[in-house]
Parts: C-alpha cells; structure tokens; sequence
C-alpha cells in the first residue's frame, strides 16, 4: 500500500507540484486547503506524512501543527514564506519535525520527506508482527491474543480492530478512520458498529486498554508504558 501524504496549502500552483512530484515518486496524496480541512483529513485518513503551509486561511498552521501533535506523532514538515527564525523557533517547538522555506528545491523537499518516512518505516518494522504490554501479547502472524498467559478469543473483526489501534496507539483512531480500514466504504457501516466492537475488546480485554477521546475517537492506551 503507497505511503499516504496529507498535503495542506492553499496555493493552487504549489499543490499541483507537490502532488505530482509526490505521486512521481509513489506516494499517496490527499489534499486540504485551509486547517480545518487539514483536521478532518488527518482524522479521517491517518497520513503517514503531514506537509503544512503556515500560512493558511482561518486557523494557522501552527494551530493545526498543536493539534495534531495532541493528537499523533505523524511526521509534520511545515512550509513556509517567512525565513524568520522565530517561526522556525514555533513550529519546532510545537511538535513539527522539519522546517522548509519556500522558495524549496523540489529534491530537497523530496530527500526530507523520504528521510522521515524511513524512519517511521524502521520503527514499524521493528516491531514486526508482535506487541506485549503487560500481561497482553498479541501475535498477528498467529492470529493469537494471549492475556495473562490465557488465550483470548477474538473475531477477526476484533482483531483487525485492536491491532490498527495497537500500530497507531500514539494516535487518536476517529471512527471514520476504523470504517475506511476495515470496513468495506460502500458498505451501509453505522460508526456505532464500531462502538459494538470496541465494547467488545474492552469485555474481553479489560476497560483500561482502549480510550475514548471524546468528539474524535480512541486510542490504545498502554498499561505498562516503555
């Protein structure tokens, strides 16, 4: 599956670039011209990558960058006209990952962006196909959930389900994000199906793994945090 990329500006000559040096190279791309669109894509399609103008109509980059950093540890590149070292100092400060000035160099852009997504690749593939956290141990190879060295009987819908939140437990996991991954999108899916499954997990698994973000979603919360 191609690597997502939310890509966030409003320029129209600048996305249009973008976006095809980034599907060029591979990626996915999905678009949002102002912050709030920004949020909702972010939400709703967990990027991989977040590339965000500063300058955006309505709420800011830096707005959106705060929120997001709340939210997820997705890589946060910003764009921005001003070379000012002061906006250089926000942004840093409030959980982006990189700083690109425009004018950019097109292959320079690229050459972060490759940069940063290898090294949420090397994260994800070390922790290979199994998770334990406490007395829980799940192996996806096996398709086996073990707690407190009992195995754990769940459906395959169950497990799909705890283990896109356990791959994303940093984030929060909106319920129209559990539908696009595991349910089919055409489908007539209600988001209180996905509430019925994570009652659920949470019978089977105990109430204190699986949080509830109240207005957004949940997220996997670990009970022996590393």
């Amino acid at each position: 599956m191609a690597q997502r990329i939310l890509l966030v500006d409003d320029e129209n000559s600048i996305v249009e670039s973008l976006r095809y040096a980034l599907e060029k190279e591979g990626y996915s791309v999905v678009e949002a011209a102002d912050g709030a669109e920004a949020l909702r894509l972010a939400r709703s399609t967990l990027p991989d990558l977040v590339l965000l103008d500063i300058m955006l109509p309505g709420m800011s980059g830096f707005e959106v960058c705060r929120t997001l950093r709340k939210e997820s540890t997705v890589p946060i590149l910003m764009l921005t006209a001003r070379s000012d070292e002061p906006d250089r100092i926000v942004g840093l400060d409030l959980g982006a990952d990189d700083y690109i000035t425009k004018p950019f160099s097109m292959r320079e852009l690229l050459a972060r962006v490759h940069a940063h997504l290898r090294r949420v690749a090397a994260f994800e593939t070390s922790e290979e196909e199994t998770f334990q956290d406490g007395t829980l141990n799940v192996d996806r190879a096996r398709f086996e959930v073990l707690l407190g060295g009992q195995r754990v009987h769940l459906t395959k819908k169950e497990f799909d389900l705890l283990w896109l939140l356990i791959r994303n437990r940093s984030r929060v996991v909106t319920r129209d994000a559990i539908l696009a991954r595991l349910w089919d999108y055409d489908a007539d899916v209600e988001t209180r199906t996905v509430d019925v499954h994570i009652r659920a997990l949470r019978r089977k698994l105990g109430d204190e793994r699986i949080e509830t973000v109240v207005g957004l979603g949940y997220r996997y919360r670990e009970t022996s945090p590393k």
